[in-house]
């Protein structure tokens, strides 16, 4: 299947598997199925909305709201008739909200409930160019300038097969599919053009990187205003592969369970709550289940080192790693479902530890790489050919290769068109010969397997002269079920320190048990009792790094970073300039 237009893939799909099911959600407690063929009649409905509403051939149209099956329906809607979606986080504020939609000249927004439509009222009369506001649900509105869904879909019932049909033959691979806005952890967000011809591409050959069979389930949860979900997604398409969609990140570990999806993807900081959740809990457990949980981790290990050296179980081991399964790692896989076959991780780096962990129980994770400008895939570990601590080989048709200075380079048609409105950073990000500049640093082995050692910007370069990177160093002092967020800083330094957020629900209880009093929480990390405890925790993670790499010292902050307070972009990655800046106090008197 090689289509022009995500329609064409789109149109083929649901024409060749009309009554398999596309999508599951959740409405009144019970999980109802959409066939393809009422996929492709209900896109046809919104389609034809949007065509009464006059909008045209390359207009944009922004969608403000969390994961949800009628967001899917917006997006392949929007773009099988030459439109852009531009998705906004559910968790922007209504300030970065009207960037987007100013920026990317958006004509019409969907909105998911009224906690959303609230940040639009607040910021109504900056948005100038937008013509109409749409519910995605029902709510109860007090905006004249609101249109309700239902209202919106009858406006269709005036446009007619022809006007469709002239629609999607306009469309060609070169068109901007949908603009996907850059998390901004150095300053404003870019708007990345991400053509037909893309997500095509990309959601090809991640297909044929990927072991998919034609009865898998997905369960989808990531964020669709991210183009990792947004990849997940056409692969999915492509596949004619079930989407669950999540009632929402507080609702996964059940979805889990009652959907028993075959694969996921998921962002690291998922797998390694799940990991923590885990070894506390047999750490708190203590005594038999202790003893036998680490028996079972020891043989799971010995059975996983040899599977990535692609050597047989030995009898025995064998024995006894089924006896493992049936004890321990059982109960890990049930509580992912079941049927698990491979899960997916991107968008930041996976800590090696953690991978290896999951596969001793029998979980592989499969990590990969992407960004925003190469529409989210460049690389993936294979089902048959993997090795934790990289980020898997290229897929096929995308060029990889690593600059003079260490940096990560890729060519291929997953390349974005460009930046939106912004020449001069595009200029700087893809060179005259299609090489997309990614600002990560890296070494490729001799099988091609990449892995990824820093972010080039957040480099650390010590007074010494050293080059370090902080995510390793920030993910070995992390593991501590004591600590919840940590950001190493050191640049043009001697030593390297860190500001850390700690977890209550750790931290109280241990407390309590060594006579802590305190009344406050604040009162509580002042302690000299807890400094130690996180100095300890610390150094054993210090254990892990280089002596220069290792935290010297470090101050606890009352409270994790945030979204809302500016420091963490809608994609949770830290942003070091702003921290660097409203913590620079508490940095000085560490030095």
């Amino acid at each position: 299947m090689n289509p022009n237009s995500i329609y064409e893939m789109f149109h083929e799909v649901c024409t060749k598997n009309k009554n398999s099911i596309a999508y599951r959600y959740k409405k009144d407690d019970k999980w109802l199925d959409v066939t393809w063929d009422e996929q492709y009649a209900t896109c046809l409905s919104i389609s034809k909305a949007l065509i009464a509403l006059g909008l045209e051939h390359d207009n944009k149209i922004n969608i403000l709201s969390n994961t949800s099956l009628k967001w899917i329906q917006i997006d392949l809607a929007t773009v099988n008739i030459g439109c852009v979606c531009v998705g906004i986080y559910a968790s922007n504020l209504a300030r970065d909200c009207a960037y987007i939609i100013n920026h990317c000249e958006a004509k019409i927004i969907f909105i998911e409930n009224a906690e959303q439509l609230e940040k639009i009222a607040e910021v109504r009369e900056q948005l100038s160019g937008l013509k109409y506001v749409v519910t995605m649900e029902a709510f109860v509105n007090k905006y004249d300038w609101v249109i309700s869904w239902d209202e919106f879909l009858s406006k269709g019932n005036a446009v007619g097969e022809a006007q469709f049909e002239k629609r999607i033959a306009a469309v060609k691979p070169g068109d901007v599919a949908s603009i996907v806005y850059t998390s901004g952890t150095t300053g404003v967000p870019k708007g990345a053009m991400i053509t037909h011809r893309n997500l095509l591409f990309a959601s090809w050959s991640a297909s044929e990187s990927l072991l998919i069979e034609d009865e898998f389930i997905n369960l989808l949860f990531l964020p669709l205003a991210h183009v990792f979900a947004r990849i997940i997604l056409y692969v999915c398409l492509r596949n004619n592969v079930t989407i669950a969609v999540s009632e929402g990140i507080d609702k996964v570990a059940d979805n889990l369970k009652e959907i028993q999806p075959h694969f996921f993807a998921s962002i690291p900081r998922i797998y390694e709550k799940v990991y923590e959740k885990i070894t506390n809990g047999v750490q708190d457990a203590g005594g038999v289940k202790e003893t036998l949980f680490n028996w079972a981790l020891d043989v799971g290990m010995k059975v996983s080192r040899l599977q990535q050296q692609k050597k047989s179980i030995p009898p025995g081991l064998n024995l006894k790693y089924k006896l493992a399964d049936k004890l321990v790692f059982g109960k890990i896989k049930a509580a992912l479902g079941g049927r698990i076959i491979y899960t997916i991780s991107g968008a930041a780096p996976l800590n090696k530890k953690i991978a290896e962990f999951f596969h001793a129980c029998g979980i592989l994770i499969l990590e990969g790489l992407g960004m925003t400008e190469n529409t989210s895939f460049t690389n993936v570990n294979r089902f048959d050919n993997n090795r934790f601590g990289t980020v898997g080989q290229p897929g096929p048709g995308i060029e990889q290769k690593i600059a003079a200075d260490g940096e990560v380079l890729f060519r291929g048609e997953n390349v974005m068109r460009g930046y939106f409105k912004n020449d001069k950073a595009t200029v700087e990000t893809i060179d005259k010969d299609g090489w997309l500049y990614t600002g990560d640093i890296g070494e490729i082995d001799a099988d091609g397997f990449l892995r990824i050692t820093d972010r080039k910007k957040d480099l650390i370069i010590t007074a010494g002269g050293k080059n370090i990177a902080p995510q390793h160093v920030e993910r070995a002092i992390r593991s501590s079920r004591y600590l919840s967020q940590v950001v190493a800083i050191g640049d043009q330094r001697k030593y390297l320190v860190a500001l850390v957020t700690l977890v209550p629900e750790e931290v109280k209880p241990w407390a309590v048990e060594q006579g802590i009093s305190f009344s406050s929480w604040e009162e509580l990390i002042k302690t000299e009792k807890v400094h130690n405890l996180i100095e300890n925790e610390i150094d054993r993670g210090n254990r892990e790094l280089a002596s220069y790499e290792s935290i010297k010292k470090f101050t606890i902050l009352p409270v994790d970073f945030s979204i809302d307070s500016g420091e963490l972009t809608p994609t949770l990655k830290v942003k070091r300039k702003a921290i660097m800046e409203k913590y620079a106090n508490q940095i000085a008197a560490m030095y």
